[in-house]
């Protein structure tokens, strides 16, 4: 399956790049190598100048991709969730069960990445990583409504919808099917940030397979129930 879609590309919000870097190899490497520093050093470390070095380019070749380093998190964020909505879709195609369809969505939402070889040029655990730790820094800024009113976070709203829809199929007299939805996407990631870090405000253990897909399945089914 990896080598029949190896060509495959994620459409992003055409306003957030100057050049789509999916398009070339220099911009695959930016995109590559941007999560290997990000991961590493953190957003704030993060600097095009890092970036030219590592790829052996100049800032001024990163800069006809990217107005800057806010743009490129937000074309990385954008990436990731494009990706589960693409990995959910897959999941439950010509799945009829309604139960069976919403436990796999979730599934694919919450459950701890794997290197997807369909993308050769993103490390989705390495991205996985960045965004729990950094993507709430792409939505706290003071400039959020003008940019969802751009379209920056229409991918994040559509997979939002997506999960919303599919629960309100499995329970239709349920009244907060986007606000579950929403406490999934959002939850999964701040339960990963609080094990990761705070262990102690964690009721996951080590030994526990995939805990937080199945900390999500049951609160959605009990309050769907």
């Amino acid at each position: 399956m990896g080598t029949l879609l190896s060509n495959l590309t994620l459409t992003i919000p055409e306003n957030i790049y100057i050049k789509d870097p999916q398009s070339s190899k220099l911009g695959r490497r930016i995109l590559e190598y941007s999560i290997q520093i990000i991961r590493k050093e953190g957003l704030e470390k993060f600097t095009f100048k890092k970036l030219a070095e590592e790829i052996s380019s100049n800032e001024s070749s990163v800069y006809r991709y990217f107005e800057n380093k806010h743009m490129l998190m937000l074309y990385l964020i954008s990436w990731y969730w494009a990706w589960l909505e693409y990995k959910l879709v897959f999941r439950i195609n010509n799945i009829e069960c309604k139960e069976k369809v919403l436990k796999r969505a979730i599934c694919a939402i919450t459950e701890t990445p794997r290197k997807d070889e369909t993308f050769g040029f993103i490390n989705e655990e390495e991205l996985h990583h960045i965004i729990v730790q950094e993507s709430a820094k792409a939505f706290h800024t003071i400039d959020v409504d003008e940019e969802n009113k751009n379209g920056y976070f229409v991918i994040y709203r559509r997979l939002v919808k997506r999960l919303g829809e599919i629960i309100a199929d499995y329970n239709s007299e349920y009244d907060y099917p986007l606000t579950l939805a929403n406490t999934v996407l959002q939850g999964a990631l701040n339960q990963n940030f609080l094990h990761q870090h705070f262990k102690q405000l964690s009721d996951f253990k080590e030994t526990d397979e995939e805990p937080i897909t199945q900390f999500f399945q049951h609160l959605t089914f009990k309050s769907l129930s």
